[in-house]
This record gives structure tokens, C-alpha cells and sequence, in this order.
């Protein structure tokens, strides 16, 4: 199955419900104040987000207007093509160059992080990458347990230290193997919520910090992981954990659980961050680099 379909079968709760809508829109109105109006309400429920709307409507309008557009069917074309413009028409590859790359994974508990790092750590063997799994998340001995699962599913290196050690010194030692056993791609899980009075973004910033003195111009990336289904909740949790790092690419996993898909249009246009991966599945082949156009295509096939 190609990424396309993949995106489609993916997509179908979203499909279901907002495209359909349009459909009905288009199929039933004249280009009119209250067809914008409509077509404003259908997007914002489908978490697009009120001032990424009101923007994409505005462009649309002007847009239809220039091109003496006088069918509500061309609207919805035209539709489709500013989101591919706003999206960007090309997949973000990873910045992994170099002889070492070293990965921060960082995302609230709940939203998939491990499993997103374990289904990252397959993709990149699949390319026949050395990769390494730096178990970060000392505060939750579950993390470090499921980590060192999937690690041996996989069957990639796992660095770890006893629940409770200092995260940063596990980055540090993991970064360190990295470099003596020649490994390509470090990814290094961080925490998600700290069970004691320590700040959480202090402790992030703390290994951001400590990565680079591990390693010069590390770390190459920082992911954040988001939930789709969370829908705008996912964004603030984007604002808060940019604070402690610059976020460099977003994960948004259970893409496929969702009837709001078009969390990715509100995430990618307020963020101003790269989608890189999107999750449309549980297993370990269910991470897929995230395609703008193949995504606005699935949304409306």
C-alpha cells in the first residue's frame, strides 16, 4: 500500500466529516457571504482553528474573486490548492547528515512519545542507520521498561540508568557510546511530567543544554511529539514546550483516530513548525514521513 492510500485510509474519519460537509456546502449554495460564512464554520470544526480559518477564507475569497471564479465547485478546488501552498508541496526530511545525529524526543505523557520513538527507531534501521535509544524519561520506571522493549523488538542499543537518575547524564552517557561505537542517530526519550516539585521545562532545557556540551552542534533535531485527538490542546503544549528548546519538527500522532484532521493545517500555520512524521496506526510500520500534498489530496479524494 502506497503513502497515499495509507493517508486515505488514515484520513477517513476526517474525510467523513469535513469533506463531506464542504460536498454539501458546494452542492447546495451560491457564492454568497453566508456560503463563506458556512464553509468558515465547517473548517473551524474540523480544528483547523479560528484565526487560521478566518485566514485561509480571506485568501479565498480574494483569490476567487481575481480569478472571476462563479462556481462553488471551483472554490472548493481553489481550496485545496491554498492548502497545499500554505502546507509547503515537499516532506521535511530529518537533519541527519552528519556522522552523529543526536535526537530529542519531547511530548506530554500520554501523546505516544515512546511508542513514536520506537516506530522512529524502525524507520530509521530500514534505512539501514546504526541507532541507539537514550532512555531519558528517569522519572517513570514504566518509560524506561517500555523503551527497552521496544529497543529489543527492534533491535537497536538501549543506554539507561536506575529510576530517579539525572535524565541529562543519561543523554550525556548515551551520547558518548554513540560516538565510540559508531553509532548514526541518537534518540533520546525525555520526560513528560516530572513526579517531583523539579520544572519540568527547567529539566528540559537542562538537556538541551548538556547535549551540546556532549557533542558539538547537538542536538540536530527536537521533535515534539503531539496527540491528535487532543485538537487545540495540542497547540499550547506546542507554545509551553518551545519554551524550553527550539522545537525543530512535530510528531502528531493518531492521526487515524480523529475526525479533526485538520489539527495538522493548525499546528503546521501557528507553529510555523514542520509536521515531519504523521501516526496513522499502531504498529511498528505506522510512522510515516508526513507528505503536505499527499495529505490534502487524501482529504479530499
Amino acid at each position: 500500500m502506497g503513502l497515499l492510500d495509507k493517508f486515505k485510509r488514515g484520513l477517513k474519519k476526517t474525510r467523513e466529516s469535513f469533506v463531506e460537509k464542504i460536498d454539501k456546502l458546494v452542492k447546495g449554495k451560491k457564492i454568497s457571504d453566508e456560503f463563506y460564512e458556512e464553509l468558515e464554520e465547517i473548517l473551524i470544526g474540523a480544528d483547523i482553528g479560528v484565526e487560521t480559518t478566518l485566514g485561509l477564507v480571506e485568501e479565498l475569497k480574494n483569490r476567487a474573486r481575481e480569478k472571476r471564479v462563479g462556481d462553488t465547485l471551483e472554490v472548493k478546488e481553489l481550496l485545496k490548492e491554498i492548502l497545499i501552498e500554505r502546507l509547503g508541496n515537499e516532506s521535511k526530511p530529518l537533519n541527519i547528515s552528519g556522522e552523529l545525529s543526536v535526537i530529542l524526543v519531547m511530548g506530554v505523557n500520554g501523546v505516544g512519545k515512546t511508542t513514536s520513538i520506537a516506530k522512529l527507531a524502525y524507520l530509521l534501521k530500514e534505512e539501514r542507520r546504526r541507532v541507539m535509544i537514550a532512555a531519558g524519561d528517569t522519572f517513570r520506571a514504566a518509560a524506561i521498561e517500555q523503551l527497552e522493549i521496544w529497543a529489543d523488538r527492534v533491535g537497536v542499543d538501549i543506554i539507561k540508568h536506575k529510576i530517579g537518575s539525572d535524565p541529562a547524564a543519561v543523554i550525556f552517557d548515551a551520547i558518548s557510546a554513540a560516538k565510540a561505537r559508531g553509532v548514526d542517530v541518537v534518540l533520546c526519550d525525555t520526560a513528560g511530567r516530572l513526579h517531583t516539585k523539579m520544572n519540568l521545562m527547567e529539566e528540559l532545557k537542562k538537556i538541551y543544554r548538556v547535549a551540546g556540551k556532549a557533542m558539538t552542534g547537538a542536538p540536530q533535531e527536537v521533535l515534539l511529539v503531539l496527540d491528535a485527538t487532543t485538537g487545540q490542546n495540542a497547540l499550547s503544549q506546542a507554545v509551553l514546550f518551545g519554551e524550553a528548546s527550539p522545537i525543530t519538527g512535530i510528531v502528531l500522532t493518531k492521526l487515524d483516530g480523529t475526525a479533526k484532521g485538520g489539527i495538522v493545517v493548525a499546528v503546521s500555520q501557528t507553529l510555523k513548525v514542520p509536521i515531519k512524521y504523521v501516526g496513522i496506526g499502531e504498529s511498528l510500520e505506522d510512522l510515516h514521513e508526513f507528505n503536505p500534498r499527499d495529505f490534502v489530496e487524501a482529504l479530499f479524494e
